[in-house]
């Protein structure tokens, strides 16, 4: 079964978490009381647990400087160990507010609950908590009677675990403030601490969604898929963080590169594992809405349209999905709410599945502002993350350079380091843009030495797109063919299924130039149906590029100049700067100097405008060949060649072989041998790398006369 094409999108799980419920702004400027204050719990008892409402009170979100100092081990003498659960004030103690070093600070967002960095599924958009059934009371499960821990107690023992439940549920509170905190060793420590060996479901789940989101953070993906997909098992009475955990392994799924696994996350509800004949393919039959177990309250109509959305394009009914994304988008930002950071990342991920550039940017840059002025910092990195990539595919390639540095360094900050290797796979697309082959490689080595451990589909596919790009800038058109033809197939061993459709412009026009036409045709085919679903703002002016590639003389320029409209119409100065050159290049073969010569200018135009150098140099020594001077044209014994033998000069220089030179070049191997004879007799050398020699002293001395 062939995964759906997608529009090219960053796992689009929001923060693998479902979004906070926004707070409504009064006139005065101000929100409503949020109950921020000191930390003060009790959870000694159920009902130390309970509101007044019946609902289950939550720990807000602590100061990671609270967390260490409430929770680090110390001397059993002093104030602080004296604070520590089971420490001088019997099992399941927790420590009050006046017993801390310093008040604990909350979130502007308002508490949370374990294994939420923020709230969810709001009901009300005035509200600041939602309201957990109550536990049913007397129901506490029991392991082997020999064991520790919440096991191996009779009746009489109940208030004992229960006390054990509450401390337990307190480490992992604080372990889930510390991941937002960017302490995934600290949150690591308190997960252990908590022993939850034998405790009820709800709080083994707990600790498990804390677990599997701390292992999509660091750690194989798949792995923690499963750990989540537990966890929403575990948690299957509470349907708010049981759709978290699904969420959240649902972007594990989709850094996996794992189509059916995305849909087994978004189409099951809590507690359903196993999947019918997943069928990701246009036209398979699925749900008009995701699974809903009874009783489930799914009140936030955005993360309901995002489900339903995603369900739908992966199911291959890309407008249906499109629509229900879109309005995951137009319900963000609107007047008089303040969205927190999770629902901005929830709007900014639908908008680059639904192809809408602008709004994603927007959204994400929104995402980014908030979640440095409220937090959680977690989400700082995720936020860079997603706006570097949609500035990249808007072709704002300088400001996604300098987003994916910032997201880079605060990703490795934060222990994020699945992060860190998509931050890397973006580096690497827009060093290939701007011609810097150490950085591409750089790049794409560290995100490649993260992505095979971890499974990272993604950023494995994102770096090879990279190396390939970077071989057509350079003219090396038989290795970005072989990088990219598997890219652009369908099926677990080829590229990543939201990404593959994006690359094949780049198959095609190496495809096209070194003999591979059928393949070529098969991908043009596939990329037609693709963009005809309005899948990327740039893909009618790349479609059309790419049939001129693949059709015959008279039809051509027809292409070109169709493609260059559609340019028009969108930003994209590195796009329609392929198209010139392209354009340019054809002209100047078919023997129309004049007429190459003012594409090709247009074309460096649109390269250096857009920091795109190598792509540049390249349109230089097209320039050359039409007999065009240029103030960087070397001195020396090397001016004494025509244009076409110092382009069939510099090939040879950086190793090229005749044949090599020829496709580059759109001539045929024989020309590039005459060629090369009279080069070598014009300036008097013997072999291919007295040659190389020549001409890399001669660039040297032209760039540092």
């Amino acid at each position: 079964m062939e995964p759906p094409t997608l529009p090219g999108a960053m796992a689009p799980g929001a923060a693998a978490t479902t979004p906070e419920p926004p707070r409504r702004v009064d006139d005065d400027g101000t929100g409503p009381h949020d109950g921020t204050g000191p930390l003060a719990r009790r959870p000694e008892t159920p009902e130390s647990r309970v509101r007044p409402d019946g609902a289950e009170r939550r720990v807000p979100p602590l100061d990671p400087r609270a967390v260490t100092a409430v929770y680090d081990p110390a001397p059993q003498d002093t104030p602080r160990s004296r604070a520590r659960p089971g420490a001088g004030g019997g099992p399941g103690r927790a420590p009050t507010a006046a017993e801390l070093p310093f008040p604990a600070p909350q979130s502007a967002a308002g508490p949370t609950r374990p294994g939420e960095p923020s709230n969810v599924l709001p009901a009300d958009d005035r509200r600041t908590d939602i309201a957990e059934p109550a536990r049913p009371a007397g129901r506490v499960e029991t392991g082997p009677a020999d064991s520790g821990g919440f096991a191996g107690a009779d009746a009489a023992g109940t208030a004992d675990r229960t006390d054990e439940s509450g401390c337990a549920l307190g480490l992992i509170d604080a372990a889930e403030q510390a991941r937002l905190a960017g302490l995934p060793g600290r949150a690591r420590e308190l997960l252990a601490r908590a022993g939850c060996e034998g405790a009820p479901d709800a709080v083994r789940g707990a600790a498990q969604l804390v677990h599997g989101q701390l292992g999509l953070q660091d750690g194989p993906v798949a792995d923690a898929r499963e750990v989540l997909l537990l966890a929403a098992e575990l948690l299957a009475a509470d349907p708010a963080r049981a759709l978290a955990a699904r969420l959240a392994a649902m972007e594990a799924a989709w850094a996996m590169g794992d189509a059916a696994a995305c849909l087994e996350a978004l189409d099951r509800g809590p507690g359903q594992r196993g999947s019918d004949a997943v069928n990701p393919v246009p036209g398979a039959a699925d749900p008009e809405e995701p699974d809903r177990a009874p009783g489930q309250p799914e009140t936030d109509g955005r993360v309901a349209a995002y489900r339903a959305g995603m369900s739908a394009v992966m199911h291959g009914r890309l407008d249906t999905g499109r629509r229900r994304l879109r309005e995951v988008v137009a319900a963000t930002g609107a007047a008089g709410i303040v969205d927190g950071p999770e629902s901005l990342l929830l709007a900014g991920g639908a908008a680059l599945v639904a192809g809408d550039l602008s709004a994603a940017c927007r959204a994400n840059s929104r995402a980014l502002a908030v979640a440095r002025a409220r937090g959680p910092y977690i989400l700082v990195a995720q936020a860079l993350e997603r706006l570097a990539y949609g500035e990249l595919r808007a072709g704002r390639h300088a400001r996604a350079r300098a987003h994916a540095e910032d997201g880079l360094r605060t990703a490795l900050a934060a222990g994020q380091s699945n992060l860190a290797a998509h931050h890397h796979a973006i580096l690497a697309l827009v060093a290939s843009v701007e011609g810097s082959q150490e950085a591409v490689a750089e790049h794409a080595s560290a995100a490649e030495r993260m992505a095979a451990p971890h499974g990272l589909a993604q950023a494995a596919t994102l770096s090879q797109w990279a190396r390939a790009r970077a071989d057509l800038a350079r003219g090396r058109l038989p290795e970005a063919a072989a990088r990219l033809g598997p890219l652009v197939g369908a099926g677990p061993r080829h590229g990543h299924f939201a990404i593959r459709m994006l690359a094949v412009p780049c198959f095609v026009e190496a495809a096209a130039r070194t003999g591979q036409e059928e393949a070529a045709r098969s991908a043009v085919a596939e990329f037609t149906h693709w963009t005809a679903q309005g899948a990327d703002p740039q893909a009618p002016a790349q479609l059309a590029r790419c049939r001129a590639l693949l059709s015959d003389d008279d039809g051509c320029e027809p292409l070109f100049t169709a493609a260059l409209a559609h340019h028009e119409e969108v930003v994209g100065d590195f796009e329609r700067g392929r198209t010139q050159l392209l354009y340019g290049a054809w002209l100047r073969r078919r023997r129309r100097p004049g007429e190459a010569r003012g594409r090709l200018r247009d074309a460096l135009v649109s390269f250096e405008r857009g920091g795109a150098l190598g792509w540049a140099a390249q349109t230089r020594a097209e320039l050359r060949a039409t007999g065009d001077a240029s103030p960087a044209e070397p001195a020396g014994p090397l001016a004494l060649l025509t244009p076409q033998q110092l382009r069939i000069a510099r090939c040879v220089a950086e190793g090229a072989t005749n044949r090599e030179v020829a496709l580059r070049l759109s001539v045929s191997p024989r020309t590039v041998d005459h060629h090369l004879r009279n080069v070598f007799a014009a300036l008097g050398v013997r072999s291919r790398v007295e040659l190389s020699r020549w001409v890399d002293r001669a660039e040297k001395t032209t760039a540092h006369p």
